[in-house]
């Protein structure tokens, strides 16, 4: 028999129902066609489905140094040795993925390897140079329980003060994409390939003014990723943001994959 990938998530506050976490449990239920345990690391399990395995968040490794917790960076500590138990295989989304297609080939992919997004960038700030190497936090794999997992914990424990110094990293992802590196023998993570996980954002919305008169197209991709405004919910009736530019008419063909 097989042995079960793990599919890890995380899930504080209040910006994201339960509701997203059930529909991305669900997604996976439809989409991954080998046994999964599927963990969402919360501070509140009301709500969730029962096939979840909710698991409390990791122990602040220096609330003098990060401030209020859980906050971003508690994805570094995702790495961490014996957390929620986790061992193998284990793909991580954030709860406003929307999954469209079979994800299997995300655990096939360069086997044993850091694999995640390569971040994207605003076409006009790639005119002239090439988009920087930083990953992007919305989808990325690791194998938990191994030295190369902890030695992503242990950079962050190491480098903390970096980590959150926005002049060295300007995000949470690009230390997790330095650690990463360092992790593996200076080998930066391998980027999924572009078309398996698309940005809404810089895939679908039309430039400006456009994005006023014409609905965002359904992409093919595996993964739709919903970074920043808007979330899923949101473009579904259409999102009217203070910039304009940034406006999205609504987007009901969401609703076809992003359902429980």
């Amino acid at each position: 028999m097989q042995e079960p990938v793990n599919i890890l998530c995380l899930k504080w506050g209040t910006r994201y129902p339960a509701s997203f976490t059930n529909i991305l449990y669900a997604s996976v239920k439809r989409h991954l066609h080998r046994p999964f345990r599927f963990v969402c690391i919360t501070d509140d399990p009301m709500g969730l489905n029962p096939g979840i395995d909710a698991q409390p968040f990791p122990e602040c490794p220096d609330i003098d140094v990060l401030g209020f917790w859980p906050n971003i960076f508690v994805k570094l500590c995702l790495y961490k040795p014996g957390l929620a138990n986790l061992s193998g295989p284990t793909l991580f989304f954030d709860v406003d993925i929307v999954i469209q297609q079979d994800i299997d080939c995300f655990f096939d992919y360069e086997p044993g390897k850091f694999c995640i997004i390569h971040n994207w960038v605003e076409r006009r700030k790639c005119l002239f140079r090439r988009p920087p190497d930083i990953g992007n936090s919305s989808l990325f794999r690791f194998d938990a329980g191994t030295p190369q997992a902890a030695a992503v914990y242990d950079c962050f424990l190491r480098e903390m003060r970096q980590a959150i110094d926005r002049s060295l990293f300007p995000t949470e992802q690009a230390f997790m994409t330095h650690a990463m590196t360092l992790a593996d023998g200076g080998e930066l993570p391998r980027w999924w390939p572009a078309q398996w996980a698309k940005s809404f954002k810089r895939t679908c919305v039309p430039p400006f003014p456009f994005n006023l008169l014409v609905t965002p197209k359904k992409p093919d991709a595996r993964v739709l990723v919903f970074h920043g405004n808007p979330d899923p919910d949101i473009a579904v009736k259409g999102f009217h943001a203070k910039r304009i530019h940034n406006s999205v008419k609504p987007c009901p063909w969401i609703l076809e994959d992003w359902h429980e």
